[in-house]
């Protein structure tokens, strides 16, 4: 089910949709049944670990969700390292080339370690639906790393789709993503 982004969507209504097996997308405002624009895109990379779980993820983003993707790589199954894929989509992120970008490895961790060493990024590592509802929630995550050898397809969608849908709460939160910023503009100079 598409709804616009000012459509008011209880955790409890959320819950309730997955258990009846109704996904919810939640699309900008006044873009319903519209084709992917810069808003809808995404940036999504993988090392050779996560290879196979991000090509079944960007089928579903885009056969499914209608999201733009732009898929930094890797293409196939050979060893690479995950600083160079990870780097690769939180630049894009932090350029604005797109809104927000998935990245999957063995684990996740060594993903969201390189990201965050992007200015801009607040990349999160999530392994169920509570910690990628917070990660929107509370900490406007733009960037979600996944181990991709950790979980199931299945459980992987659950976790993006979870991301995805989740708006940012502001309120009390703005102000601490304000001042995880500021950390990083302190080392930038």
């Amino acid at each position: 089910m598409e709804v616009s982004a000012d459509a008011i969507i209880t955790d409890s209504a959320r819950e309730d949709a997955a258990q009846r097996g109704i996904t919810i997308v939640i699309l900008p405002k006044n873009a319903l049944a519209s084709p992917p624009l810069p808003e809808r895109s995404i940036a999504l990379g993988a090392d050779h670990g996560g290879y196979a779980m991000k090509e079944q993820l960007k089928q579903f983003l885009v056969e499914e969700l209608r999201f733009a993707v732009k898929d930094f790589g890797t293409h196939d199954t050979e060893a690479v390292d995950y600083p160079d894929y990870a780097y690769l989509v939180a630049q894009a992120v932090a350029k604005g080339e797109c809104r927000q970008g998935i990245v999957v490895d063995g684990a996740g961790i060594g993903s969201a370690m390189a990201a965050n060493k992007v200015p801009g990024i607040r990349a999160s590592l999530c392994y169920d639906k509570a910690t990628a509802r917070n990660s929107r929630e509370h900490n406007d995550a733009n960037v979600l790393t996944l181990g991709g050898k950790l979980h199931s397809f299945d459980q992987l969608k659950d976790i993006v789709m979870t991301w995805l849908t989740t708006p940012f709460a502001g309120g009390r939160h703005q102000k601490r993503v304000d001042k995880i910023m500021e950390i990083e503009k302190r080392f930038m100079k």
